[in-house]
């Protein structure tokens, strides 16, 4: 007696196909289950065997073989429970077997035989499809995979709701699309902010192009005030970014919320945060904060107190935008197409350049802190923007002196429609879109050519400055980049000025 089951495991992003092959035998009573399973998946036999039972059915007392194939597969969890057990009741004849071909089913069982909610059901949903299958999943799923549901996706809270459906007693009506609308929940408003001209500006510009942003000032200026708006301004995600996120955080056992379907991710780790933490690992592999952050906002504050290894690691996913994590037995790869905004003090005290508060910090210990930020990472920031201490009468300003959310995110809006006019994102333009998008007249060209020379810029420090001219370009609706748009992108390299100073102090 034979059966087969299609299911799905979780890889990473991925939901790859695995076929559970159920052989019933003669010989003494035993179950022994085969194909690279972990130890989540050989203790499914107890679950199962009471599951059976409770929910009355028989066990078949004989030898049974359970298959997980491909065998090179490691196969880990509690996910295949529910295919385990639909296998046995079919290989007995205690449920037609014709009636699995149609379907794939993924379902960890508790003792009484009642379904308990998965991670990663929105891969499973999108493979399944694919492969032209109606997907069975636990009740406590089915909100989560109506997010990718095309009629295609059974809900069902018991073994005996499945059987019942398989065997065409009573059946399970598949859940319906349930889009969230493109509208979102109220977030932090930028008419709060008092002041700050400058950092306001600078997270327009962060906004409209993509760019990453490192804001330096004095403790309680408002660096992690103005960093929680950004998300405010930034346009809405598309319907196949927002699936995408939901995908990975479905992975994470963090399921999105309606009313943050389409808003644009906001992680914020606390700066003891492991490397492992922040780019996801582990002897199984599971998204870190970089990929929480995929197609949204990477918070991080107090940027020197991270450890060094910590910065170091996130250098390759800014530039590539995934982030691959090797095992011995599995390479898994993560999307990680994020938008740094960090924060700093400007010293170990904090009060360096403060108008009232003596700084207290020496030169060396000034420039200990700061070179705690490699070059290659500061490099990677394509704003650096002083946030400065503000007067009691302009904290004291009264509600709506400054812009909302709303009248800048549709500033930023218009910019970016420019941009995915000409293909992509300003912050991702590559070396020949450059070239063509980013042309500067003679004058600009030696304007910038001085600039390097002075302060020492790098290569991508050059690409990174002639993106926000062009994102300034963008914000004012120029075809061509003027020299103003170059000036202002260059006085967004104070860190760079600063550096080169303490070169030449040093020497």
């Amino acid at each position: 007696m034979f059966a087969v089951v299609h299911t799905r495991a979780s890889i990473g992003v991925s939901a790859p196909s695995v076929t559970v092959e159920v052989h019933l035998s003669g010989g003494l009573p035993a179950l022994s289950i085969v194909g690279l399973p972990e130890t989540g998946v050989r203790e499914s036999r107890e679950r199962v065997r009471s599951a059976l039972l409770n929910a009355g059915f028989e066990f078949p007392a004989r030898r049974i073989t359970i298959n997980l194939a491909p065998a090179d597969l490691p196969k880990e969890g509690g996910r295949f429970d529910l295919p385990i057990a639909l296998g046995i009741l079919a290989a007995s004849g205690q449920i037609p077997a014709e009636s699995l071909a149609q379907y794939e089913c993924v379902g960890e069982l508790s003792l009484d035989g009642a379904l308990r909610p998965l991670k990663g059901v929105l891969p499973a949903v999108l493979a399944a499809r694919g492969e032209g299958r109606q997907l069975l999943v636990p009740q406590a799923n089915a909100a989560e995979a109506a997010l990718a549901s095309q009629d295609d996706v059974l809900p069902a809270g018991h073994l005996l709701t499945v059987c019942e459906h398989l065997c065409e007693r009573a059946r399970i009506s598949p859940v319906s699309a349930a889009i969230p609308e493109q509208s979102v929940r109220p977030g932090p408003d930028l008419v709060d902010v008092r002041g700050q001209a400058v950092p306001r500006r600078a997270l327009e510009i962060a906004a409209a192009g993509g760019h990453n942003l490192l804001m330096f000032g004095p403790p309680g200026t408002g660096k992690s005030m103005l960093a929680s708006r950004l998300p405010g301004i930034l346009p809405p995600l598309t319907l196949e970014s927002a699936l995408e996120v939901a995908s990975i955080h479905s992975v994470a056992g963090m399921p999105v919320e309606d009313g943050d379907w389409c808003r644009p991710p906001y992680r914020a780790p606390h700066h003891t945060a492991s490397s492992v933490a922040m780019v996801g690992g582990g002897g199984s592999p599971r998204p870190g904060e970089i990929s929480l952050a995929h197609s949204g906002v990477l918070f991080l504050d107090e940027l020197p107190e991270f450890g060094r290894r910590v910065l170091e690691v996130l250098r390759e996913p800014m530039e590539s935008g995934e982030i691959a994590i090797s095992r011995a037995a599995r390479q898994v790869t993560f999307p990680a197409r994020f938008q740094v905004i960090a924060a700093m003090n400007p010293c170990p005290c904090g009060y360096l350049g403060h108008p009232s508060i003596e700084c207290q910090c020496t030169p060396q210990q000034v420039l200990r802190y700061r070179a705690k930020i490699s070059g290659p990472l500061l490099d990677r920031f394509d704003l650096h923007v002083e946030v400065p201490v503000q007067s009691g009468e302009v904290l004291m300003q009264r509600e709506g002196e400054g812009e909302s959310s709303t009248q800048v995110r549709e500033r930023v809006n218009q910019a970016r429609q420019r941009q995915v006019q000409r293909g992509c994102v300003n912050c991702a333009l590559s070396g020949a879109e450059l070239h063509e998008y980013c042309r500067l007249d003679p004058a600009g060209e030696a304007m910038l050519s001085s600039a390097m020379e002075r302060l020492g810029l790098s290569a991508r420090a050059l690409h990174r400055i002639l993106r926000v001219a062009r994102t300034l370009a963008d914000l004012e609706g120029e075809e061509c980049i003027g020299n103003g748009h170059l000036v202002e992108a260059l006085g967004y390299r104070k860190l760079d000025r600063q550096q080169t100073r303490n070169a030449q102090v040093s020497v």
